[in-house]
């Protein structure tokens, strides 16, 4: 395990990768070596090839108690890193920085309480870190998506808590439809603690959804991507 000395002090280590999983044509899972990586579900790091100046922001997608570390990218066309990430192979070095962030659960969870978990595309990482990491979480799942192929390891999360609203194409067991127009269709209880994870559009008008209908501000944590 290789250190790399930056001047703004962030540390910084060399991760090997042991596996890279395609979901669909434009995006995928990097598994790499965890090297004593310390994190918080729902934190994210900064991720770039080791022979490069550039990195991005990803959300830890694994568990904290898995013993590798994994992201999901959505290569972004013209982007410096997910293009390049994307043709990476087993054995490929990436720089990855330490762990930031405070989007994340409570330090004691009760167990009763309902989590909605909001998301659009690949803002569902950091919810899979959450219920990975915590298996008994009372949770359901709200996933914006455009089409079914964007259900990413949906297979993985319980299917009476994972609800797809999904904008372009109608699916037999989907709500067909944005996640606005769920909600407006379904209320949410005042009493939920609420977490939005995905472009910022999304987040803008689910939040302000959210408030008119009795959520407190302080049960809303927000993760803006774009």
């Amino acid at each position: 395990m290789s250190e790399v000395s930056q001047a703004n002090k962030i540390s910084t280590k060399l991760h090997e990768i042991l596996e890279v999983k395609h979901l669909t044509d434009s995006t995928f899972i990097i598994r790499m070596e965890r090297n004593d990586l310390k994190f918080k579900a729902g934190q994210h790091i900064n991720v770039g090839p080791a022979n490069s100046i550039h990195t991005r922001e990803y959300s830890i997608y694994s568990g904290e108690n898995d013993d590798y570390l994994e992201i999901l990218v959505k290569e972004v066309a013209g982007g410096f890193i997910s293009p390049v990430l994307k043709q990476q192979k087993p054995g490929n070095m990436l720089v990855v920085e330490e762990p930031v962030g405070y989007f994340s659960l409570p330090a004691h969870i009760d167990p009763e309480e309902k989590l909605l978990f909001i998301a659009t595309g690949t803002g569902i990482s950091p919810y899979h870190s959450f219920i990975k990491s915590y298996p008994g979480l009372n949770y359901q799942i709200l996933h914006g998506i455009r089409y079914n192929s964007d259900k990413y390891e949906a297979d993985f999360y319980d299917s009476q808590r994972y609800i797809a609203c999904i904008s372009r194409q109608k699916t037999p067991n989907d709500y067909f439809g944005r996640i606005t127009n769920y909600l407006e269709e379904n209320p949410v209880k005042g009493n939920t603690r609420c977490y939005l994870c995905g472009n910022s559009s999304m987040i803008h008008d689910v939040y302000d959804l959210l408030e008119a209908q009795g959520v407190s501000p302080e049960k809303i944590h927000a993760e803006v991507y774009f």
